[in-house]
């Protein structure tokens, strides 16, 4: 029996789009007809445009002058403003989609809209969640849910609603290898029973090849290079892609080698006993803490330290004991909702352990406390470094520059530092590729330059530990190289890095140490 025909028709005249204040343009004269039931990987270099173009086509992305867009697209003959209803998009933050506070009902939010009938939304809701491995129960609260299992619940969100057209941008980049491999099946059975239109943005090419049927490749000037047949243009634009840094199967760019390991190296943190959560006491019970033992401290007296949050919580993980050391890399591991990324914050002095303890050793620490959380702002500034999962959430500044600034000049007004080194922030803009966009407003960026801005902005401050998650989110395989190149560099004077990643080409790259959570 024939699969009955549901797929979007998608077509781009002469489409552009210029943000206001840049001096390019995202996309230059885009013209494609993508027809019902193809499935297409867009590529291309990061901030060519490829994010921009799938929000055009969801008509979420924001004209309000009338004077960024140009050109022509419509999705099923419609402006995409008025398709909504037929597109699933799934944004590259999965953290801007999660909206409500349990998973069954953020699922079902998409459906209620929709006006899907009562009796039908939870099966969907339901098939959706195990269609992309998300086994929990739906009154489970999304809050309580790691990066890569947002990613999950987001896609289940959207395939729940049954679009005619779904947009994928880079669904797979926080999840774990074979969590990826899952999430690309499970989309691919869903667009092959109803015959939806697929149009993935993903770094891993050979993670998509096997399912996609057309590439379309965009220049560095926003316009399209290549637009063809999958194999064909995969072999035809190989140099291209090469050189622009995406991707390609069995090609991992050279990088500058890093340090030799060595068991001696300085310690800078150490944990003993560590377990953590998310969950945390109240504001006003951690500030009390956090005085009382700043003042033992100032005293002399050693700072209690061992138990620091409410009482029965489940850690996320425990029983961690780790060494942080100088000139070595330490990579965080394990599978979605191991704990990782709670590990980082909790290295960094961000959120308070469970049980057990973390402390700095003097050559970290100095004049300070031996424990992180009890430290000041402009102590941690210069001591440890640390990149959120979401970058966004690290932006203060109304432009790129301004962010590198921020924390230098935050350290020199209270005396930790020695104030903007103009130098090493026009260094970090021209080898991370931000120089073209220095004066832009940081939440305008693409993803993948958001990244590498979030990494910026601790290099900037010179910390001796560097606490990174997920540092080379979004990345194509040029700006990738550079990045690690960077680290690199940092390990050589003396940094130590520590990396939650699911990468295992910055692992190796690293010659990291690695710590895997939930085995």
């Amino acid at each position: 029996m024939a699969v009955e025909q549901r797929g979007a028709e998608v077509v781009l005249t002469e489409f552009g789009w210029h943000y206001p204040g840049r001096d390019r343009p995202s996309l230059s004269a885009v013209s494609a007809r993508i027809r019902p039931g193809e499935r297409v990987m867009l590529l291309g270099p990061s901030g060519a445009g490829k994010s921009t173009l799938l929000q055009a086509m969801a008509g979420v992305e924001q004209d309000p002058d009338g004077e960024s867009r140009s050109g022509d697209l419509t999705v099923n003959g419609l402006d995409p403003r008025d398709a909504r209803g037929s597109v699933g998009f799934m944004h590259q933050d999965p953290e801007t989609q999660v909206i409500l506070a349990r998973v069954g009902d953020d699922v079902a939010f998409g459906l209620e809209n929709l006006a899907v009938p009562r009796e039908q939304i939870w099966g969907r809701v339901g098939a959706a969640l195990a269609e992309v491995g998300l086994d929990l129960p739906l009154e489970h609260s999304t809050t309580a849910l790691s990066g890569g299992q947002k990613q999950r619940l987001a896609l289940a969100g959207t395939m729940a609603m049954r679009p005619k057209l779904l947009l994928l941008d880079e669904p797979t980049a926080s999840v774990d290898e074979q969590g990826a491999i899952e999430l690309r099946d499970a989309v691919n059975r869903a667009v092959t029973q109803v015959g939806t239109t697929l149009i993935v943005v993903e770094h891993r090419v050979g993670l998509w090849e096997s399912v996609v049927d057309r590439v379309i490749v965009l220049d560095d000037n926003g316009s399209i290079a290549f637009d063809g047949p999958a194999r064909e243009v995969l072999v035809d634009a190989r140099e291209l892609l090469q050189r622009q840094g995406t991707w390609v199967p069995d090609w991992t760019p050279q990088t500058r080698p890093a340090p030799v390991r060595e068991s001696q190296a300085a310690p800078l943190l150490e944990t003993r006993g560590l377990a953590v959560s998310r969950t945390q006491s109240s504001s006003r019970a951690v500030a009390r803490r956090r005085r009382r033992e700043r003042k033992a401290w100032s005293r002399g007296n050693s700072t209690q330290g061992d138990i620091y949050v409410t009482e029965n919580v489940i850690p996320t993980a425990a029983n961690i004991n780790l060494t942080v050391r100088a000139g070595q890399a330490l990579a965080i591991t394990g599978e979605n909702g191991a704990g990782k990324s709670t590990l980082a914050l909790t290295l960094a002095g961000l959120l308070l352990p469970c049980a057990g303890t973390v402390r700095a050793t003097e050559a970290l620490a100095g004049n300070a406390p031996a424990d992180p959380s009890l430290w000041e702002g402009t102590e941690l500034i210069t001591r440890i470094g640390s990149v959120f999962q979401h970058p966004e959430h690290q932006f203060l500044c109304s432009t790129v520059r301004a962010e590198l600034e921020y924390g230098p000049l935050q350290a020199a007004r209270r005396g930790a530092g020695p104030g903007v080194d103009e130098e090493r922030i026009n260094t970090l803009l021209d080898r991370l590729d931000l120089a073209d966009i220095a004066d832009a407003n940081p939440f305008t960026l693409s993803g993948g330059q958001k990244r590498r801005l979030s990494v910026a902005t601790v290099l900037a401050s010179a910390p001796d530990v560097l606490i990174l998650d997920e540092p080379t989110f979004g990345q194509d395989a040029q700006t990738w190289r550079e990045l690690v190149n960077m680290l690199v560099e940092e390990m050589e004077r003396g940094t130590a890095v520590v990396a939650v990643t699911h990468d295992r080409e910055l692992i190796a790259a690293l010659d990291a140490q690695e710590m895997r959570l939930g085995t």
